[in-house]
């Protein structure tokens, strides 16, 4: 007859190899199922489909311009606003771009007997031109673009002529209200967020003609700088 001692240490061992046969089983029932969930799985890639062979493309941003409402003016105008472009891809490097833009602010004046301080003033753009393609891949790209058209500038709204300051304009070194010739030299840099839609900044240099007391025009080009950051979409249209 088997001793306690003995039966305990063999019941013991029995459970022990037990153990090991259904931890072993379930540790390959594991290993089985994480190899077939890993076959199964299929990474997505939201830029799989980003393609540059649209035919059209539409982006709305907000604007930001730095000008100078009057020639002698030490302080410029800090304006912000809205800006819409739109493109149409005639080749895959080139296009046709239109764009539309208004912006809203206040200026610095020189001194003046009226008091008058930070009057309130508007521009409206409306340019188009080529559109250039540059370096781009699914991640984004780099884009160049040259716009001619006019600008509408409104200056004067805050100014009144009293019999003290008949001209309040030329008094505080201001522009005329006047529709003026407009470049914009500049372009977007891009990035892709889906096949369709971009993230999208636009920096250029915006250079104006404005003329004092409507006499000859004065090209702008100091410190005519814009930004505006929005989104793009792209419509799917093959070329």
């Amino acid at each position: 007859m088997m001793r306690p001692q003995v039966r305990f240490f063999a019941s013991l061992a029995a459970v022990a190899v037990l153990a090991v046969c259904v931890g072993s089983r379930a540790l390959a029932q594991s290993s089985s199922s994480s190899v077939l969930n890993t076959a199964n799985y299929v990474p997505s890639d939201p830029l799989a489909g980003v393609r540059y062979d649209n035919r059209y493309d539409l982006s709305v941003g907000m604007a930001y311009r730095h000008m100078k409402a009057g020639p002698n003016l030490l302080q410029g105008a800090n304006l912000g606003g809205l800006d819409i472009s739109g493109s149409m891809w005639l080749l895959k490097h080139w296009a046709v771009e239109a764009t539309g833009r208004g912006y809203l602010g206040t200026s610095g004046a020189a001194p003046n007997i009226m008091g008058v301080r930070g009057p309130f003033l508007q521009e409206y753009i409306f340019a188009a031109g080529p559109e250039w393609l540059g370096p781009h891949n699914k991640h984004g790209d780099l884009m160049a673009h040259v716009l001619v058209g006019g600008i509408y500038g409104i200056f004067e709204g805050d100014l009144h002529p009293s019999t003290l300051v008949p001209n309040p304009v030329q008094a505080v070194g201001f522009y005329n209200n006047q529709v003026s010739p407009v470049e914009i030299i500049g372009g977007h840099v891009d990035l892709n967020r889906s096949a369709r839609w971009v993230f999208r900044v636009t920096p250029d240099a915006i250079l104006t003609h404005y003329g004092t007391n409507y006499g000859a025009k004065i090209t702008q080009y100091d410190i005519n700088f814009a930004i505006s950051v929005g989104m793009e979409y792209k419509f799917q249209k093959k070329r």
